[in-house]
């Protein structure tokens, strides 16, 4: 990074300003006077001095979006068939962000859009193992011994794959108004640390289940809650706690 970018970022001075101040010999990196301009640092390693006083850089902030993406729409920027995309439904300010994880075109729910690379990395590689939460709902009754196979682990052609499963029960009251019960088929909720392309679908296909739909709800402890399809928000406050709590572990 470059010093004068360094220096403002802190919200010591503007660009200009800092260019002033460096040409000034009042800025020192390492312990030595810095008088030239165009000057890289690396602000993780490097010790910066204005006027003897250290710099100590400003903590990054970061936007975090919240959307309950309907089935029918690709978690990406553009689609060459000429689909709709996630980006349709959000305002253009926030076009910037990216999606953490993905999810295919006929499913539902929980998409976090961010510019927060270190938290994006953390909850999309499985080797931290943040859960992801899904529900989802299959034709026809399930006997306990296919969940059982699923908890167990199916191969898949990508290698094995398990989750935790279990019947849905009880939709909580603010999931009623888009997901309903219906006796003819069954909710299941499938909890993974991984995120394998079509992975739920294919372990249903694997055991002889056919998917209706699937809805993530939750990334870790990011929950979907009331959020209506197609309606995005920016995290409340709970759930920036939560993020800093993933960032920091």
């Amino acid at each position: 990074m470059r010093l004068n970018k360094f220096l403002a970022q802190a919200g010591i001075a503007s660009r200009r300003e800092a260019d002033r101040l460096i040409a000034a010999g009042r800025v020192k990196v390492n312990g030595r006077v810095v008088r030239e301009m165009g000057v890289q640092i690396d602000p993780d390693r490097d010790q910066v001095m204005v006027d003897g006083r250290p710099v100590r850089p400003r903590p990054a902030t970061y936007t975090y979006l919240l959307l309950n993406k309907p089935a029918g729409y690709i978690t990406s920027r553009k689609d060459p068939q000429g689909r709709r995309t996630i980006y349709d439904l959000i305002p253009k300010r926030y076009h910037h962000l990216h999606p953490v994880g993905r999810l295919d075109y006929p499913s539902e729910g929980l998409v976090l859009l961010t510019d927060d690379g270190e938290l994006t990395q953390r909850l999309t590689h499985p080797a931290f193992r943040h859960e992801k939460e899904y529900w989802v709902q299959v034709a026809g009754q399930v006997p306990e011994v296919t969940l059982h196979k699923l908890r167990k682990g199916v191969t898949l052609a990508d290698g094995p794959a398990r989750a935790r499963v279990r019947y849905l029960g009880k939709i909580p009251p603010e999931q009623r108004f888009w997901i309903q019960p219906d006796p003819r088929h069954t909710w299941l909720v499938f909890i993974l640390h991984e995120g394998r392309n079509r992975q739920i679908r294919r372990m249903c296909e694997a055991v002889g289940l056919r998917v209706r739909r699937l809805i993530r709800v939750r990334i870790d402890a990011i929950h979907i809650h009331d959020l209506k399809p197609g309606q995005w928000r920016l995290a409340s406050k709970r759930q920036l706690k939560a993020i800093r709590r993933i960032r920091e572990a």
